[in-house]
């Protein structure tokens, strides 16, 4: 009797880790169909997210492989990469409104940073999604008819590099980590492509600073006449991202 209690016992605890297993890949799998369906449309470029996994459990999870285009006037590759990206979101508040992420922490991105005097790929990256919102109006997506809203407690960007130019000339630059806290707590949430705005501003600033730093350390062996040149770009570049979100 016992020895059939044990067997009785394995078999629902291996039935349950199925269910489990089971229930993570079904998330995974919405998050993943979620982000390649929805990140186009959002950039109006090409995004890809290679996988995801989320524990239904903790609401902690990872996506990786998530890679997002250049916008159109620049070249083929990729604006940016960030490999792995770490979530922690309160499991219950997906049922709610807003969505409650406790923390997004990404790790080692890479930014290819492309200009043209005051104009870059990863600004008219952003000018794309604030097209798609409409300035606001338009909601990104909607639960039962409304839109869909976050609140991030904690966001972090840390170990980002830039590659500044294409081709031989360009020149790998560390950036400085982003920081950024209670993202819509204020407004009770905002929705993602106001979120995604939010973030991506910081990082242009980021990549800014980080840009014209790094120039300024290598003016003695880069060339003075390029850098020169290239730091002028980055500062026009900065202070066309800070005219970006001043209200008119």
């Amino acid at each position: 009797m016992k020895k059939v209690l044990l067997i009785l016992g394995l078999g629902g605890l291996i039935v349950l880790i199925a269910a489990y297993l089971g229930v993570a890949h079904f998330l995974g799998s919405i998050v993943k169909s979620g982000v390649n369906s929805f990140g186009p449309k959002l950039t109006q470029t090409k995004v890809e997210l290679a996988g995801a996994h989320l524990s239904p459990l903790t609401g902690s999870g990872t996506l990786s492989g998530l890679t997002v285009g250049n916008p159109k006037g620049w070249s083929d590759g990729n604006a940016f990469s960030l490999g792995k990206v770490h979530v922690d979101i309160q499991p219950l508040s997906i049922f709610g409104d807003p969505v409650v992420i406790n923390e997004i922490s990404i790790d080692a991105p890479v930014f290819n940073y492309e200009t043209k005097i005051v104009s870059s790929n990863i600004k008219d990256l952003l000018k794309n999604i604030e097209n798609f919102s409409g300035g606001g109006d338009k909601p990104a997506a909607t639960k039962e008819g409304k839109p869909v809203k976050f609140v991030v407690k904690k966001f972090r960007l840390t170990n980002a590099q830039a590659t500044v130019g294409v081709g031989a000339s360009a020149l790998a630059v560390p950036l400085p980590p982003v920081s950024l806290d209670d993202l819509g707590v204020d407004k009770d949430g905002i929705t993602a492509d106001e979120l995604a705005t939010e973030i991506m501003g910081k990082v242009l600033g980021s990549i800014a600073t980080g840009t014209a730093n790094a120039l300024t350390q290598t003016g003695g062996t880069a060339g003075a006449m390029s850098v020169e040149k290239a730091k002028e770009a980055a500062k026009q570049a900065g202070d066309a991202i800070k005219g970006l979100f001043k209200n008119d």
